[in-house]
């Protein structure tokens, strides 16, 4: 059901969602969570379907704030809403606030009422994210910021400008996309033989800045230098293209070379193939709304690992004797 209240007030909205509920049954109970998406007029649909889709997992109220990013609309100041429920909104109720002229400017104020009482808040920038998420009027009612520097005109740029701003609870897709890397470059290495990793080199398109955060963290992890070949986007090689791990037995390559492909070659073992497929808007929500506490392992790679990128290895590889440092990404919160 799709509700439409045109020229309204977020009072209106309100009493509109408690009439539903009196009307239609408990809409709004047994909601984990309030998500905040903050996107350009016109470009909220695509976001409204992943948070629908990952609201089958985490049951939420979604806040889609819709507005002009550059601030020359016309419009007379004003606020259209739409409230869908039920199959028009997944497991969730989205309430979708247009806002034009100076209605536009207090973004807090518009969604403050609206929010869940006792429940946390995410922020979620699918496109346009502030310098500064923690500062901004939403980033500072919210637990978790999501960004998503792949949809930035300069993504590595607007990589190491999170990394400058970093505040607790900051996260961006470009880390959650590495989630499936992670963990097979753990798996890999958690076999014997458990030599250590000399060198690594990490290829890629200079559009992803997943690349450049999974250099960051194998340099980090494994404390060797870390190469990258990068490469110019298009005719479908856009993302993440391969890892090569060196090792005294030989090389490991994970290379994907289709969509959702991957080979591993290994010294003296059979070549694998692997699924490992570009994970979609769902997948990437859903994922950060499972743990809503700060990623510290982000935030250090964020910070760190890529401004280090590039500089000689903190310590000298050392010889191992049990799992991998990596061991870790496959388990908990692997990303």
């Amino acid at each position: 059901m799709i509700v439409d209240l045109p020229d309204t007030t977020t009072s209106a909205v309100s009493k509109a969602l408690v009439k539903i509920r009196e009307e239609g049954g408990a809409v709004a109970l047994g909601r984990v969570l309030t998500l905040v998406i903050a996107t350009p007029l016109g470009e909220e649909e695509e976001a409204i379907e992943a948070a629908n889709d990952a609201s089958r997992e985490h049951p939420m109220r979604v806040i889609v704030l819709s507005k002009s990013i550059d601030g020359t609309a016309k419009d007379d100041s004003r606020l259209d809403a739409q409230i869908r429920v039920g199959g028009d909104a997944g497991a969730s109720e989205v309430i979708v606030l247009r806002a034009y002229g100076d209605t536009a400017s207090d973004e807090e104020g518009l969604v403050t009422s609206l929010l869940l009482p006792d429940a946390p808040v995410v922020v979620w920038w699918p496109s346009h994210a502030p310098a500064r998420p923690s500062a901004s009027p939403l980033g500072k009612i919210a637990q978790r910021r999501i960004t998503d520097a792949a949809e930035a005109a300069n993504p590595v740029q607007a990589l190491k400008d999170l990394g400058s701003h970093y505040a607790p609870g900051d996260t961006d897709f470009a880390w959650t996309r590495l989630t499936l890397w992670r963990a097979q470059l753990a798996a890999v290495l958690d076999q014997p033989p458990f030599e250590p990793v000399t060198a690594v080199t990490v290829s890629g398109s200079s559009d992803s800045p997943s690349t450049e955060l999974l250099a960051a963290w194998l340099q980090l992890a494994l404390e060797v230098k870390v190469s990258m070949e990068i490469t110019s986007p298009g005719h479908g090689s856009s993302g993440i293209h391969g890892v090569r791990l060196e090792r005294a037995s030989g090389p490991i390559d994970l290379e994907r070379i289709l969509p959702n492909v991957a080979t591993l070659i290994q010294p003296n073992q059979p070549t694998h193939d692997i699924s490992l497929p570009r994970r979609n808007l769902r997948d990437c929500l859903a994922e950060e709304l499972r743990r809503l506490d700060p990623d510290d392992l982000f935030g250090d790679v964020v910070q760190r690992g890529v401004s280090e990128l590039g500089a000689p290895a903190r310590h000298p590889a050392k010889p191992r004797e049990t799992a991998t440092p990596l061991g870790d990404a496959s388990a908990g919160r692997a990303k």
